[in-house]
């Protein structure tokens, strides 16, 4: 027989009280809810105390108690790792087939943030020596994803982040980034040569998860640049089946 594992009464105690508030749509006092759970009335004061100050539980202004903000955070980010579950063999599949890093993307509250990076030994990640936030103007994924906002939320977008010189080959005016986003000769794909970081190139395609956009791309060497139609050709099939993935879950 194996030692029985060590258990903290507290949490435990905890738990049960957020199990019981969440019975209860319009919300429970502290007593129907201490009597619910068979805890001293003490004890349930005290914890509730707690998980309303951490934002687990808010209290009515009739003294109910119902579930609070922090939990549906918690449901949000556990819902997303879920998602991310999904569609990860996926990535790692794209990595192996192209010896390269993959990476996804989604423009989420104003912002382009990587979801998901999948590298290896022979497939290493680009150096992130710029933040992403930063540099979405120089980067494959991020220029796919703008390609793809309407009008409105793209120039919103740009009033917002100051298109930095990166390397020589960033583009650093919003009128000839938007021109040469209309005008990519892989669309949908976008590719990024050298202008984020000199001696890498990317090329990356759009996603979509439910009505949020977001991006599909690869990372190479730029001796690598004869490659650009075959990983086009690749990618695009492999961010429809993201999309189908992830449109499923929804």
């Amino acid at each position: 027989m194996g030692a029985s594992p060590t258990l903290i009464s507290s949490v435990q105690r905890a738990f049960r009280l957020l199990e019981a508030a969440s019975a209860h749509e319009t919300g429970a006092p502290a007593k129907q809810l201490a009597r619910e759970t068979g805890l001293p009335l003490g004890t349930a004061y005290h914890l509730l105390r707690t998980l309303v100050h951490d934002g687990y539980l808010r209290k009515l202004d009739d003294g109910g108690f119902v579930l609070g903000d922090r939990l549906q955070s918690l449901h949000t980010g556990g819902r997303s790792q879920a998602l991310l579950a999904r569609v990860r063999p996926v990535l790692s599949a794209l990595r192996d087939e192209l010896s390269s890093a993959a990476y996804l993307t989604f423009y989420e509250d104003g912002e382009i943030r990587v979801s998901e990076v999948v590298d290896g030994p022979r497939a290493p990640r680009v150096d992130l020596w710029v933040g992403f936030e930063d540099a979405g103007h120089a980067t494959a994924l991020g220029k796919t994803v703008l390609r793809e906002l309407d009008d409105d939320s793209r120039q919103e977008y740009l009033s917002r982040h100051t298109l930095n010189d990166l390397t020589p080959h960033t583009v650093t005016t919003p009128v000839e980034l938007i021109r040469r986003l209309e005008n990519t000769p892989l669309a949908p794909a976008v590719t990024d040569l050298e202008e984020y970081a000199l001696g890498t190139v990317c090329v990356a395609v759009p996603v979509y998860s439910g009505g949020t956009v977001g991006s599909l791309g690869v990372s190479m060497p730029r001796n690598r640049l004869d490659r650009i139609d075959e990983v086009r050709e690749r990618l695009l099939p492999t961010a429809r089946r993201i999309t189908r993935s992830l449109s499923l879950t929804m």
